[in-house]
């Protein structure tokens, strides 16, 4: 539980916290939140976040503090960077701070907690006090870090009796976990993506291994790089898990509880495993290295050089470098995308270089570029060697090789809808090569997959998902789907999970637990994906005009600026390589790129349907 701190100055006579700036060392009272000098409790406000080097620390229960003060100071000592909650401890009684589990889980409210109902017994001598918490909920982070949106009233009540021993008010019954305000949140946590491997991956081939990333959260002030590597070691979170592995043998752990990692002189971080790891071999124990290099790649300015594992007993497993890991684990597809592509006033499928803005767009060499075909949208292997473009009037998807004089074969998919707009989707390629389309007809709404881009159409099976297909991306791992899903006037975009059948298994694909990672847009019209584990996505709230902004795949609001407005922008196009500049179609202005730090630049007043390989 926790309380967002106001910014208005010390109100009262004794603060909870204290506030350290590490670049001057000054020490301040928190202007936070105050006890209060009487029973009454007052709400706590909220403030913005604060500077990511400030430090704040909790302050113990002052003797003869009142009930109110109790519970207010130990909402507050749950914001600070005290690592083991170990000041907020302080004010529980000895039985509830031995059953009391912090870790459980983090419960995010809109606003502050706002205890309530400070009881009339306090000014006549009772020794039991019970406030309420109150509230609106935003989000949950369970026990493995993983952040879900939540919603609805949150209520929580707090028990204080008077200690015999000493007259002291303490609390001795509460709610198991933590609970704070947005802000407190924002201040407190950070995302981080773990990584582990594709089930369905070239594992066995030789080649290097795909990797999906897997976003949590960790308390930013308290010693991330070691929370993030213990929650790698502990496994996937729970929707991912079906279709990733990892190469840590089960149960394993950091040698011991105490054991805080960080780079040496070299940028070199040592990881002492238990004995579970000690009989690994080689390659498994490269694999086990390069998923610690990855996860912690975000976690400094350049990332970790050099990963070494040791044996319990503390003799050498492995040692991985940055270099040689991309041997052993790839980051996405491992590819680099060369161009980006759109349709011309032709309708044509056209690309220009990726880095070269002053290039002019060209068509695509083959059929989809140089042939008679007209087109509405296409898209591109992430080899970039072929492409799928869909006809000018939604009706056929075609696909052909990106090579001069390329020919196109008969459709591979035809659509028997009554309207452009209720036939074919803009397709999408995995990192496998397969080809995923979805057909709008309302009579037999489907979700093809097409094995690397050919044969008889598979019908992917999504039992759980609600409304009609209108949008189709594919993250670069395979395990991930993203889809704008229509219905009853409606539009939402969601992110479901891949699995495939098994190889003794009639060919088949699944789309499973599907959720809303943008709940607050009651219109998505475009989306993209735009890293490991992030998303562009146009749309707007309830009543609202359009917007542009990043959102991640567990429905969280990633830290940073959204990309600058753009106006009646009706496809977006992001690269995984969050390097490269966006692209978008606006109806104002045609063809537009963004590159980081810049406004949006002109490319061709028309032209429609941009793409980045995928």
């Amino acid at each position: 539980m926790g309380a967002d701190r106001g910014g208005n100055g010390v109100r009262g006579r004794r603060s909870v916290s204290v506030v350290v700036y590490a670049a001057c060392g000054a020490l301040l009272v928190a202007g936070c939140a105050s006890m209060p000098d009487s029973g009454d409790l007052r709400g706590v406000e909220s403030t913005p976040r604060q500077d990511p080097q400030v430090r704040v620390y909790a302050v113990p229960p002052h003797p003869g503090a009142s009930a109110a003060e109790i519970v207010q100071g130990f909402l507050e000592a749950l914001t600070s960077d005290d690592a083991k909650y170990e000041t907020a401890g302080k004010y529980l009684t000895d039985s509830a701070r031995k059953t009391w589990d912090p870790y459980r889980s983090t419960t995010v409210l809109a606003d502050a907690p706002e205890p309530v109902g400070a009881p009339s017994g306090t000014k006549d001598g009772s020794r039991d006090v019970l406030f309420r918490l109150n509230g609106s909920k935003v989000a949950t982070v369970d026990g493995r870090h993983a952040y879900g949106p939540d919603s609805g009233q949150y209520s929580g009540s707090v028990h204080l009796t008077k200690l015999k021993s000493n007259k002291q008010w303490r609390i001795d019954g509460l709610p198991q976990g933590v609970v704070m305000g947005a802000s407190d949140f924002q201040r407190n946590y950070m995302s981080v993506n773990k990584y582990y491997y594709a089930s369905n991956g070239n594992s066995g081939t030789g080649r290097p291994l795909g990797t999906v990333a897997d976003p949590v959260y960790v308390r930013a002030q308290v010693d991330p790089m070691t929370q993030i590597v213990r929650a790698l070691l502990k496994g996937p979170t729970r929707w991912l898990d079906p279709v990733v592995r990892s190469s840590f043998p089960s149960g394993t752990e950091l040698k011991n509880g105490d054991v805080s990692l960080s780079p040496d002189d070299r940028n070199s971080v040592t990881v002492p495993l238990n004995a579970k790891a000690d009989r690994v071999g080689s390659t498994q124990c490269r694999e086990m290295a390069a998923q610690i290099l990855l996860t912690l790649r975000d976690l400094t300015p350049t990332g970790v050089d050099e990963v070494e594992l040791q044996r319990a007993n503390g003799s050498q497993l492995c040692v991985l470098t940055k270099a040689k890991a991309e041997s052993v684990a790839l980051h996405g597809t491992g590819e680099h995308p060369e161009y980006q592509y759109f349709i011309d006033h032709d309708q044509r499928l056209v690309r220009m270089p990726g880095g070269n803005r002053d290039k002019k767009p060209e068509p695509v060499p083959g059929a989809l570029g140089e042939g008679g075909k007209k087109l509405r949208a296409a898209a591109v292997s992430r080899d970039e060697d072929t492409a799928a473009g869909v006809s000018a009037d939604g009706r056929n998807l075609y696909v052909g090789s990106l090579v001069p004089g390329g020919s196109l074969a008969e459709p591979v998919v035809r659509s028997q809808g009554a309207t452009a707009d209720d036939r074919l989707t803009t397709p999408s390629w995995d990192a496998s090569g397969d080809l995923w389309v979805a057909d709008r007809d309302p009579k037999n709404p489907r979700l093809l997959l097409l094995r690397k881009g050919a044969g008889e159409p598979v019908v992917v099976q999504a039992p759980v998902l609600d409304g009609r297909v209108e949008a189709v991306r594919v993250a670069a791992d395979g395990a991930r789907i993203a889809l704008i899903v229509e219905k009853d006037g409606k539009s939402s975009l969601q992110i479901g999970r891949i699995e495939r059948s098994k190889q003794d298994e009639p060919d088949g694909a699944f789309i499973f637990e599907p959720r809303s990672v943008a709940p607050q847009l009651e219109e998505v019209t475009a989306m993209s994906w735009a890293g490991d584990s992030r998303l562009v996505v146009v749309g707007s709230e309830k009543g609202g005009v359009q917007q542009m902004q990043y959102v991640q795949v567990d429905g969280s609001t990633p830290l940073g600026t959204s990309p600058s407005a753009l106006a009646n922008v009706k496809e977006i196009a992001a690269s995984e390589d969050e390097q490269l500049p966006l692209v978008a179609h606006s109806d104002t202005d045609g063809i537009v790129r963004l590159s980081a730090g810049e406004q949006w630049q002109k490319v061709v007043q028309d032209g429609t349907a941009p793409v980045y390989p995928g």
